[in-house]
């Protein structure tokens, strides 16, 4: 999903922070949250739901708590979830069983 808006101040801050990560690497939503002083996942969600410079900010790297894939451009299923997977399947990242295969590709445990 495109938004043709300019970003939030919050939404700048989660793309900056998105950017640190590293390719084959991933984090949950709720550390990604806590990295911003934000209590709440959700608005990490709703922010990368809206990111317009996919996936050069890399929302593709961030999961749910329970190791799932969370969501990809607002959809937890079908063709945009498969595209989150690929994207992190090409950057060594792999889920077994819709969990992700190697926790220790997991940031800030």
């Amino acid at each position: 999903m495109k938004i043709n808006k300019e970003p939030t101040a919050f939404q700048e801050r989660v793309y900056a922070a998105l950017r640190r990560i590293p390719r084959g690497r991933v984090i949950t939503y709720a550390r990604l949250a806590r990295t911003l002083a934000c209590r709440s996942p959700r608005a990490v969600g709703q922010a990368l739901r809206c990111n317009p410079f996919a996936p050069s900010v890399p929302c593709h790297r961030v999961i749910s708590s329970n190791l799932t894939p969370g969501g990809y451009q607002g959809k937890t299923s079908g063709a945009q979830l498969r595209r989150k997977l690929a994207l992190l399947k090409a950057e060594g990242v792999l889920f077994t069983g819709n969990r992700l295969a190697d926790p220790r590709q997991l940031l800030g445990k």
